[in-house]
């Protein structure tokens, strides 16, 4: 009706107009105030995540992409890593399954394109608005049809993850209604994506020192085996062999030593038992496949896949290697000393996934090592050898010197008999020599008494004949028995 307002019901009016606003103006700060602590809660949870989970990455994408796309009213998300060349996708959250059935299935899911690609060259956010006015959907380009037509994505924001301006990932994440992300909302993603740039790196340098770690702790248990076995090179490529297999991430892997024209099998690991009969029926070859190449250039030589390298050739050695070993990537490192080839180490993945060149290097530095052990165990062998010939040598000396000994002791006993013996032969000379002249002067003595013995009577005479035979027979008896003497003398 027509009746005027009051000049109190006016104020009255204004007054509770005034209180709208305060209450307006409590429920906007009390709402910045809680999404406030709500983002700097979700921070704090992500930097926990990443605290307790050093060095994996999963669960801290996970966790990131879940509390970016619950603070930004999002409906589905994605989180991406890249190497330059592919998108990897390590997390996603609510994606519809057509959606995720077409990325399972499409061959160019790795690939940079739309709207991410310029977020990748203009290494900044793009936000689009509405997926459905883009150039890409127009045009029909299927990776951007399938997210609008399969996913039901609208709105969409792209947020890199920079690292000293290089792309290093992203997030991505989809409204299925057109409505714009807030600018609070886009600095929530940009902060999520610098501190999922923070976990990588943080990652990276943890995996660098645990790889470092191992590497330096294989190479000391390698010494340890080198070590413990002088000389004997099988326990040192066998476990030189199973570290490299095992820091590289190999299937399988051979060892094997060079002599100038023939390979000669060291050691082996996990063989497939097919390839094992086919290699142990046909050595390998210094003339053809990996093993040629390596001798040729003296550098490693590195097979992505076999598939699409020699195998296409025909070669029989490659058609076995993939056929019954199953391998795919292929390294092999020469065992080098002043570039001559003393043998090589080849390490085989039965999935195509090239080694890097940090494991290239740990593979290198095992060669060096296993040379080494190889001039090591021959230097051995040659100082064994002259140890042995020393040995024979000084044994050979002393026996000569206890046969000098001896000759020398027989010398002296020989003199000193010859001494004797002259010494003997003198008085024995005397002896004969005086029993033979007693024997003539008997014979003298007897014809000079001759006159006188008609003088005796019988008996005498017959006793100075016996008294002069006795003396002549003791006398000759005398005589040979000195001479005998003389002549064992």
């Amino acid at each position: 009706r027509v009746e005027p307002f009051t000049d109190r019901q006016i104020e009255l009016v204004s007054t509770f107009a005034d209180q709208a606003v305060i209450a307006m103006e409590n429920v906007r700060l009390l709402t910045e105030q809680r999404e406030a602590l709500e983002q700097q809660t979700a921070t704090a949870e992500v930097l926990q995540v990443i605290n307790a989970s050093p060095g994996n990455l999963a669960p801290v994408f996970d966790a990131m992409l879940e509390k970016a796309m619950r603070l930004c009213g999002a409906a589905f998300g994605l989180l991406n890593t890249y190497d330059g060349e592919r998108l990897q996708t390590v997390a996603t959250r609510g994606v519809p399954t057509a959606f995720a059935e077409f990325r399972a299935s499409y061959s160019g899911t790795g690939q940079v394109g739309g709207g991410l690609k310029r977020a990748f060259e203009m290494k900044r956010r793009i936000h689009i608005l509405d997926m459905m006015t883009e150039e890409s959907y127009l045009s029909g380009v299927i990776p951007t049809r399938a997210v609008v037509d399969l996913g039901g994505a609208r709105t969409v924001l792209h947020v890199p993850f920079l690292s000293d301006d290089v792309v290093r990932g992203n997030f991505t994440i989809y409204r299925q209604e057109v409505r714009a992300f807030s600018d609070k909302e886009i600095a929530l993603l940009e902060n999520f994506a610098a501190q999922a740039v923070i976990a990588m790196e943080n990652a990276r340098l943890i995996t660098e020192t645990r790889e470092a770690l191992e590497q330096q702790t294989a190479t000391a248990e390698v010494l340890q085996v080198i070590n413990a076995s002088p000389g004997d090179l099988a326990p040192v490529f066998d476990a030189m062999l199973e570290k490299a297999m095992r820091l590289c991430g190999a299937a399988f892997g051979e060892l094997y030593t060079f002599n100038g024209e023939r390979f000669h099998p060291a050691a082996n690991r996990g063989v497939p038992a097919a390839y094992a009969e086919f290699r142990a029926a046909n050595p390998l070859s210094a003339k053809t496949g990996a093993s040629a190449r390596m001798l040729e250039t003296k550098r490693p030589v590195h097979i992505v896949d076999a598939m699409d390298d020699w195998y296409r050739q025909g070669q029989a050695g490659a058609r076995a290697l993939v056929d019954l070993g199953g391998a795919r990537t292929i390294l092999a490192v020469p065992l080098l000393k002043e570039q001559s080839v003393l043998g090589c180490i080849l390490i085989y993945r039965q999935e195509v996934q090239a080694y890097s060149d940090k494991q290239i290097t740990l593979l290198e530095n095992f060669a060096a090592q296993a040379v080494i052990a190889m001039e090591n165990a021959r230097l051995l062998g040659e100082l064994r050898t002259a140890l042995d010939t020393t040995q024979e040598a000084l044994r050979e000396l002393k026996t000569a010197q206890a046969n000098l000994v001896q000759a020398e002791k027989m010398a002296s006993l020989g003199q000193l008999t010859a001494g004797i013996a002259h010494e003997i032969k003198n008085p024995l000379n005397f002896v004969n020599n005086f029993a033979e002249l007693s024997v003539d002067l008997l014979g003298e003595l007897k014809d000079a008494i001759a006159p006188a013995e008609a003088a005796l009577n019988p008996d005498q005479r017959e006793e100075v004949a016996d008294v002069v035979a006795t003396l002549t027979g003791t006398l000759q008896k005398i005589t040979e028995h000195g001479k005998r003497a003389d002549g064992i003398v």
